[in-house]
């Protein structure tokens, strides 16, 4: 059987109602016994001020006020309570948004999704915000520090084909760095190996020994004049492991600029230092639509602070 349709509740700052689904039957009178017991971690007096505030709903979207008796089988549906997030100064761009697809400029610092203390300084929540698209997914993600690029889809059953085109590397992506100049490294080449992530290192990944599972080709773009140490490089990966363009580039003695993570993890600060971004650049998408069977190309209107002399 199907599962049931979500019926169609606001987005509140952004973010979707939560579901949770109700057991057949229990020793609960109420709806705000079930939330009570269930889910401690909130209080009886949070859920009943919720209730009371019309954020709690039942399977048809309808209000469940405090005195609702419990009905199992289904769902409900509430809202979050967000906690309090410092602000990414930055702005996001849409650059392109058909009836499939929305393609967004991401700033650096910017995660794409919710995930540990962000929820409401996230692209996809802002974007949500922003076009009121309850459907609204990545389908491909890059990592907070890094800008550029990002595809979403608009409706859930053209996700899979979208997300099938990185799955089989029928994506060409480009990136774009600023990092050390290297006089005695001949470029262009491309770098395979096998990586993992660190056990002894906390968010690090490492190359191994083993069946490569990463690749990526990397030339010289320029060498800065600003600054004779630095050169702008092209990265093109056909395999999307974590962190993989950083932990290739430092693997060469090109650590990119900015980079917290390697070739060591610098000390965590609870405030992001924005006037040091990562010099990585998601910076050009081209692929073949799925659906439409045209070629389709987006670049980046984003720039390097290192590389634009910034």
């Amino acid at each position: 059987m199907s599962r049931a349709r979500m019926p169609d509740l606001p987005l509140r700052e952004g973010v979707c109602a939560s579901a949770v689904a109700l057991p057949q039957s229990g020793p609960w009178p109420l709806m705000l016994d079930f939330l009570d017991q269930r889910m401690p971690q909130v209080t009886r007096a949070v859920w009943l001020a919720r209730m009371e505030s019309a954020s709690v709903f039942g399977e048809q979207g309808q209000a469940l006020p405090a005195d609702a008796r419990y009905q199992g089988g289904g769902r409900m549906f509430y809202y979050r309570e967000l906690a309090a997030e410092s602000a990414i100064p930055f702005t996001e761009q849409i650059l392109f948004q058909d009836d499939r697809l929305l393609i967004a400029d991401k700033p650096h610092f910017l995660p794409v999704t919710p995930g540990g203390r962000y929820v409401r300084e996230t692209l996809l929540t802002r974007l949500k915000q922003r076009t009121g698209l309850h459907d609204l997914s990545p389908v491909h993600r890059i990592d907070r520090e890094t800008a550029g690029l990002v595809m979403f889809t608009l409706q859930p059953q053209h996700r899979g084909l979208y997300q099938n085109l990185f799955r089989d590397r029928q994506v060409s992506k480009v990136y774009e760095a600023v990092a050390p100049f290297r006089p005695d490294l001949q470029l262009p080449l491309i770098r395979r190996s096998r990586m993992q992530e660190s056990a002894a290192a906390f968010m690090q990944s490492i190359e191994v020994a083993g069946e490569v599972n990463a690749e990526t080709r990397i030339e010289l773009l320029e060498r800065l004049v600003s600054d004779a140490n630095l050169a702008r490089y092209a990265l093109h990966p056909s395999t999307g492991q974590r962190h993989q363009l950083r932990v290739h580039m430092n693997a060469l003695g090109l650590p990119i600029v900015g980079d917290s993570i390697y070739p060591e993890l610098l000390p965590h600060q609870d405030e992001a230092d924005f006037g040091r971004p990562l010099q990585l650049l998601a910076r050009e998408l081209r692929f073949v639509d799925p659906l439409s069977g045209q070629p389709r190309h987006f670049e980046s209107g984003l720039r390097l602070s290192v590389a634009a002399g910034v």
